[in-house]
């Protein structure tokens, strides 16, 4: 079987854990897809992990007393196979073969298994029930029965990272079906979501109000933790902050790798101060349905500014604070903190954090609810961030991801539930979707509950007195 290495190496005891807590990444429809093709593109750079799979010469292999294998924390995110090769733990998945063809084509056609990349024929269309209800179906039994063959040889599975857009009809509607199962399959496995979200004037179709809308409402019960970024803020970042005057798809998925690298480096490398999956949801998430942190990095550079600029760790803790360094279309300063993760990486030490925590909290600007007291949890990894080579990004010695719980979010819901109701007041391009086996009563159930959680997010931003 695909994906098996020796069973030594499967039961190793590591020193940082009795078992190894491997996390399974799904990517599906075309933006996760694109996303995941950034991302292990720049894991394997981190982790010196070639094209082909097969670990960089300079790079040694861990041995035990005796000489057995031992393995390495990135075995988390990779299985080592008989032969040495190195095999990502991930599943790309899209209905149409176009994008996942060309990862079949690509730089690392070599690093995936076959089995690993799954496409269908037929196109979502940009339709929720299009990928939930008629064409997606078809897939979804394939699909599970590659999770399972992925997570078979995992001896403590922790969860599912899943990649997706809410606009596209395969990220909205597969990925709702396909959450459905995994909550019934594996019920106790965390499941977070790296989603991204429409943005509030670049569109890239119309219907992305209620694909959206209607995502949201399917997932809401099984998604733990669903970090949010969206095209127009990392279009911005681009611009101003990288000087790319027509960013591509490309410069956009690999700032956001930036971010996921950052987000998983503690599950991926040993470090003094280690974030364990479970622990995003257990500190970011004050009630089950609040769940949608926003995402923000530091520092942001361009290449041609890698030796001319020191960041200290002050500084880039409160870059990460500022409205320019969203990854998604909030202002921070029109709500209020609930919780706040700071996942810092590279020449960091907890003295610097502490200090720079100390100086955020005496700002008038950064506010949390009266009933998180505490309000900060804190990663530390000390191997340092990488950039793709001829990026547009600067190689920095200290970066910070910060995922903050903010009820700032209720804005992009606000915003989102407005154009939905636009369309729906009209009934408009309603057909296509109740063409495809959909009720119309689940559009108003859908609007009914996001109604519901933008009240949920007011609630929580209410004080106690």
């Amino acid at each position: 079987m695909w994906l098996v290495r020796a069973e030594k190496a499967c039961s190793a005891l590591t020193d940082y854990g009795l078992f190894q807590r491997e996390c399974l990444s799904i990517h599906v429809g075309q933006a996760g897809v694109q996303i995941g093709d950034a991302c292990w593109e720049l894991y394997c750079l981190e982790h010196g992990i070639q094209p082909d799979g097969v670990l960089d010469s300079g790079k040694d292999h861990l041995e035990g007393a005796n000489g057995e294998h031992v393995a390495a924390p990135f075995d988390t995110f990779f299985c080592e196979t008989r032969a040495g090769k190195h095999v990502p733990r991930a599943l790309f998945v899209d209905l149409e073969p176009t994008v996942i063809d060309g990862i079949r084509t690509g730089k690392h056609r070599s690093l995936f298994h076959p089995e690993q990349l799954v496409s269908g024929k037929e196109d979502a269309a940009n339709n929720y029930a299009r990928g939930h209800y008629s064409v997606g179906p078809e897939l979804i039994d394939l699909v599970l029965d590659r999770i399972r063959k992925l997570a078979k040889p995992c001896s403590g599975l922790q969860g599912f990272l899943i990649f997706r857009s809410f606009g596209g009809g395969t990220g909205s509607g597969f990925t709702s079906l396909l959450m459905e199962q995994l909550s019934i399959q594996y019920g106790r496995k965390t499941k977070l979501e790296f989603s991204v979200y429409p943005a509030p004037r670049i569109s890239t179709a119309v219907v992305e109000p209620y694909n959206s809308v209607l995502t949201t409402h399917s997932t809401l019960e099984h998604s733990d933790c669903t970090f949010m970024v969206d095209n127009e803020a990392l279009y911005d970042i681009c611009c101003h902050k990288l000087g790319v005057e027509c960013p591509s798809y490309t410069s956009i998925n690999r700032l956001i790798a930036q971010a996921v690298a950052s987000i998983t480096a503690s599950l991926r490398f040993e470090g003094p101060l280690n974030v364990d999956l479970i622990e995003f949801q257990t500190n970011l998430v004050p009630y089950p349905r609040i769940h949608f942190p926003m995402t923000a990095f530091a520092p942001i550079l361009p290449a041609d500014e890698a030796y001319h600029k020191a960041f200290s760790v002050s500084d880039i803790t409160a870059a990460c604070f500022e409205f320019s360094n969203q990854l998604v279309k909030c202002d921070p300063r029109l709500g209020k903190y609930m919780a706040c993760c700071l996942l810092y990486r590279g020449d960091v030490v907890p003295k610097d954090v502490n200090t720079a925590i100390a100086a955020m909290k005496s700002r008038n600007s950064v506010q949390f609810v009266d009933w998180c007291p505490t309000g900060f949890k804190v990663g530390i990894n000390t191997h340092p961030p990488m950039v793709t080579p001829q990026g547009d990004l600067a190689r920095a010695q200290r970066a910070v991801c910060m995922l903050s719980n903010s009820t700032a979010v209720v804005e992009a819901w606000a915003r989102l539930d407005h154009k939905f109701d636009l369309m729906y007041a009209k009934k408009a391009f309603l057909h296509w979707y109740i063409r495809e086996g959909m009720d119309e009563g689940e559009f108003s159930e859908a609007r009914e509950d996001l109604a519901a959680l933008e009240k949920d997010y007011e609630e929580a931003g209410q004080s106690l007195r």
